[in-house]
């Protein structure tokens, strides 16, 4: 297996010392830790959904989705969004093949909270489309997604609902011997290849783990054009098109980490470094390129069965090195930088009465900044505190009612730099508070209804207040205001689901009212890099999108179901069926917020005998005419996907293979969620083989 050679850059030392070393000590172990058997102190990870419910316990209101093993690994793509479209209510924005942030039931920006570990990833992502999410799905053992109202444990800036990915950086549990995992694949419509290796080891009291990565692609390969037939009729007919290949949407990547922790009957306390490079094109504009770096410092500890008011106490720290440089001709234009940390401390309490439940408090405080000709925000500094609590009620057999409540701090500080467009930015502080119910009734031994309501307040983001300027990457002109208030919500869910051995099924609605949603909405007028108002079509005029605070609301429902339809002589075949639909209004207008999902469904058939598997799947989305004035329609599409696994054991190696065919009829594909839908459209037809191994 081959990967791509980590770059070092001059004012890089660290990563250059760290992830070299590492790359080279797992390749060399590789030979010998693939003779040893998985340690029995090994343990494998529990269903229950650790992002929604620290408690531990399997009453889980929240809807949740929790992706691993092989389900993870015949998902995996080059970035996050990608990797989690298609579950239910999950969809994705996509910028080219590298970059792509989850959006869950229509939201998507800050009201989607991204965690790493249990704490928030520090990045840009949340700031503009084509700012990718550091984070790889190679380096992935997990991921947990909460659908809907998680205000109760991470805030208002989770209405949306919570992306947890989990890596074992920091190991948790003791490891007795030394085991891990290797793996690659190759193909797609983007010849995405790529590689991954992790190690574990231990002796049952001190642990560590070493894991590194690589991924290069090529151009993306389209069915026909990059524009719509529309999109070219405005460009006129001396633009040139292009055709079959996508235009500046190679990428690569490449990363690693070392963590180690000391682990015991009570508790465990580590610590991991972890780095992240990637260098990708802008799909909007063929001469942008994007250049990103991220280091990351973790600390975790967990101390358990505590005599006292407090039977457990759980620590989370990361501290986050995070920048992005964006490349025009060669030439940097704007850098974007990102430095803070985030602590969450969660304290399991003793019983009170019927009551169990877990309080905490989580700090945090960053420091971004757009320097540059072209800078859209000024530096601002965001301190931020927060004291939240869950408690969990038992009232019978049948019967699990849970509440929970957060307060938040947060105070934004700009400065301008000397930048005129920032001039007149001043200080803003928020207090925002958030309380959400919740309950799971059994109706009988398969049968449940979950049900949940939440009130919600967000603040701003620095972007939401002070954006001005132009950002060539995305081809806009951002403006912000620096007077919005807090967004507000109201939201709730209720769902029926059913649960017998191998067959489960859940059906489930959902809405939300929106008070002072800010939305990022394209005005219709147009301004230069100088900020002017200027027409249509003169030489360097870029369309004005601005943040503003509007009343709205989202509703829909969420369906999914897997049925055995065949148990015979060792042969299996499941028949699984999912669908979603969100439905928004912006109540000033009586249209559609931008970038909502269309209704889509799916149909899937999946066939295991022994060690081989085989699976065959048709996804139909239907066309979006429901959208904001000054944006466009999109066509409907089906996909038709396969894929089929084999798996084998040698010298005491583990390995699953497979092969994923990817739209397989070569449709064309635009996701109603991209703003660049209408000049850059998903992968044509492709194939993807792939090998992993455990050990």
């Amino acid at each position: 297996m081959n990967f791509p050679t980590l770059p070092v850059e001059a004012g890089a030392p660290l990563r250059a010392f760290a992830l070299r070393p590492l790359v080279l000590t797992c390749l060399l172990a590789l030979p010998y830790a693939a003779q040893a058997q998985t340690a029995p102190g090994a343990t494998t990870l529990s269903p229950v959904v650790i992002t929604a419910n620290p408690l531990g316990s399997d009453a889980l209101a929240t809807p949740s989705t929790v992706l691993q093993g092989q389900d993870l690994d015949l998902r995996r793509g080059s970035n996050l969004g990608e990797t989690l479209n298609g579950l239910p209510g999950v969809s994705t924005t996509s910028y080219g093949p590298m970059v792509g942030r989850p959006i869950i039931r229509g939201l998507d920006g800050d009201r989607i909270r991204l965690l790493n570990n249990g704490v928030g990833s520090l990045d840009a992502s949340a700031l503009s489309f084509d700012h990718a999410v550091p984070q790889d799905p190679l380096s992935t053992n997990r991921v947990e997604i909460l659908r809907g109202p998680a205000a109760l444990l991470y805030g208002g800036n989770a209405i949306g609902g919570v992306v947890n990915t989990l890596d074992n950086r920091i190991p948790t549990e003791p490891i007795d011997g030394i085991h891990g995992d290797v793996g690659g694949s190759y193909g797609g419509a983007n010849n995405d290849r790529n590689g991954a290796v992790q190690l574990e080891g231990g002796d049952g009291t001190f642990a560590i783990h070493a894991d590194v990565f690589g991924r290069k692609t090529g151009t993306l390969r389209i069915p026909g054009y990059a524009s719509t037939a529309q999109q070219r009729a405005l460009d006129g007919p001396d633009a040139d098109q292009a055709r079959d290949r996508l235009p500046n949407s190679d990428g690569q990547a490449s990363g690693g980490a070392l963590g180690m922790s000391w682990t015991g009957e009570h508790g465990y306390a580590g610590l991991s470094y972890s780095g992240y490079d990637s260098n990708y094109g802008s799909v909007a504009e063929e001469d942008v390129r994007i250049k990103m770096h991220q280091e990351r410092f973790g600390l975790a500890g967990e101390l358990r069965d505590l005599n006292g008011p407090f039977t457990s106490i759980k620590l989370n720290f990361a501290y986050t090195d995070y920048q992005h440089k964006e490349i025009e001709d060669g030439e940097t234009g704007t850098i974007f930088k990102n430095r803070g940390y985030e602590a969450r401390i969660e304290a399991r309490h003793a019983d009170i009465g019927p009551l169990h439940g877990v309080v905490g408090l989580q700090l945090g405080q960053t420091r971004f900044s757009a320097l540059g000709d072209e800078a859209l925000v000024p530096t601002t500094d965001t301190d931020s505190a927060a004291l939240f609590a869950l408690e969990e009620w038992t009232v019978t057999d049948r019967l699990t009612l849970s509440a929970g409540a957060r307060m938040d701090h947060t105070r934004l500080n700009p400065a301008g730099g000397g930048n005129a467009r920032f001039d007149d930015s001043t200080q803003r502080t928020f207090n925002a508070g958030s309380f959400s119910l919740g309950g799971i009734y059994k109706l009988d031994s398969v049968w449940s209804v979950a049900a949940n309501g939440a009130y919600t307040e967000r603040a701003p983001t620095f972007y939401e207040l002070y954006a001005n300027g132009p950002h060539a990457a995305t081809g806009q002109y951002l403006v912000g205001d620096q007077n919005l208030g807090k967004e507000r919500a109201w939201s709730g869910d209720l769902s029926l689901r059913y649960k017998n051995d191998t067959d489960k099924a859940s059906v489930g609605v959902f809405y939300s009212s929106f008070a002072n949603y800010l939305a990022e909405t394209n005005t219709g007028r147009y301004r230069n890099d100088d900020g002017d108002v200027v027409a249509a079509g003169s030489d360097g005029a870029l369309p004005e999108a601005r943040y503003q605070g509007v009343s709205a609301r989202l509703y829909g429902l969420e369906a999914e179901s897997v049925t055995r339809v065949l148990q015979r002589d060792g042969h299996a075949l499941d028949l699984g069926l999912s669908g979603d639909y969100t439905v928004s209004r912006n109540r000033d207008t009586g249209r559609s917020l931008p970038r909502i999902p269309p209704l889509r469904l799916r149909v899937a058939l999946d066939y295991g005998y022994g060690p081989y598997s085989a699976g065959v799947s048709v996804s139909k989305a239907f066309a979006q005419h429901d959208h904001p004035a000054n944006d466009t329609s999109t066509p409907g599409y089906y996909s038709l996907d396969v894929s089929a696994g084999y798996r084998f054991k040698t010298t005491g190696v583990q390995w699953q293979t497979y092969v994923r065919g990817i739209n397989l009829t070569n449709q064309d594909i635009r996701y109603a969620t991209s703003v660049l839908r209408d000049v850059a459209p998903q992968g044509g037809r492709a194939v993807m083989v792939g090998l992993r191994g455990s050990f």
